[in-house]
């Protein structure tokens, strides 16, 4: 699939695959490894982690870990472990996620709870859980362990704070931020640390990486939040975070800008009436015209310069260029 990235004010299509061309071969050897890394002697569980293997996304994660490996240093065993952790502690968080939400799709297939109900769900979640904790252990990899143990920690801490917040839809824009970080940014900025973690590169560097990743987390969050606004070809319904209560910048840039008839409304319609396309149409059409959508844009635009920024603190190279684009695609993407 392709995408078009902004390069020095002219555009360019360039492709997923030229993205993953420096790192091709690791990726390719990733996935015998992370299949490995799933096995089970039990029939049922075996069956199930090759559904989960087969409706795989971008490999963005992987991506994340590979490139930085490369910008940092040479990819190791250690590269593949910090990867395969990564997607498997991450893969269990997505499975439960989906029992909470009562989700019955994911990517287009049906989810796991979908398929063979919450009890089964949650028991492969476990199982995922648990091989990452095991992989770490048994390769002696006690401090990519510890990275990656602490972004899942902030992402259910991100997750309660965010539910916290939303019965009162008293989020602030600083607690918005501070959501975001923890429940989508920890994960990136894992992935880069932990990448270059990986190679044995210095303190300093790795240091770099984690907030590189956190910044890039953030920016792609808030994109995000964009796609709720009336973009049409993103695949994405229109008004679905209003209906799940979620206070996204957009909104929340409104809510400080708007007169008290509007925000009353806002309020209003995001707690009691949700499901009334109408009202959540008129919610929407109010953040557009109130500079919601603009703000936001120029915020996810300043977090993408600033991670830009600390990648342009290392030394050219062709997986700094293609780490370069991956950080555009989070910007520039459709859906």
């Amino acid at each position: 699939m392709g995408f078009f990235l902004i390069f020095v004010g002219s555009m360019v299509k360039v492709s997923v695959n030229d993205i993953k061309a420096p790192i091709a071969e690791e990726l390719k050897l990733f996935e015998d490894k992370f299949k490995a890394s799933m096995k089970s002697d039990v029939a049922l569980l075996d069956k199930i982690t090759h559904y989960i293997i087969k409706r795989k996304g971008k490999q963005m994660r992987p991506m994340f870990v590979f490139l930085t490996a490369k910008v940092t240093g040479e990819v190791k065993d250690a590269s593949y472990t910090a990867a395969s952790l990564i997607e498997l502690l991450h893969t269990a968080t997505l499975v439960h996620d989906d029992v909470v939400d009562d989700a019955n799709e994911r990517r287009g297939f049906f989810s796991i709870n979908a398929v063979w109900k919450n009890k089964i769900a949650v028991l492969v979640g476990d199982y995922l859980l648990s091989q990452g904790l095991l992989l770490s252990v048994d390769e002696g990899q006690f401090e990519l362990l510890r990275v990656v143990s602490k972004a899942i920690r902030e992402m259910s801490e991100g997750e309660l704070l965010q539910m916290e917040k939303a019965r009162k839809l008293n989020i602030t824009e600083e607690i918005y931020f501070d959501v975001i970080r923890q429940k989508t940014a920890s994960l990136i900025s894992a992935c880069c640390e932990a990448g270059a973690r990986s190679t044995g590169c210095s303190e300093e560097e790795a240091m770099k990486m984690a907030k590189f990743g956190e910044l890039v987390g953030i920016a792609f969050q808030i994109k995000d939040d964009i796609f709720d606004y009336g973009e049409a070809d993103i695949g994405k319904p229109t008004g679905i975070d209003i209906k799940e209560r979620k206070m996204t910048l957009p909104l929340i840039y409104t809510l400080n800008n708007v007169d008290k008839k509007d925000r009353r409304f806002i309020i209003n319609t995001v707690k009691n009436h949700n499901e009334d396309k109408k009202r959540v149409r008129q919610v929407i059409d109010i953040v557009v015209k109130t500079g919601g959508i603009e703000y936001a844009r120029k915020q996810m635009e300043e977090y993408k310069t600033n991670a830009l920024s600390i990648l342009n603190e290392f030394p050219d190279s062709d997986a700094k260029k293609a780490l370069e684009s991956l950080v555009l695609y989070t910007t520039e993407r459709k859906k």
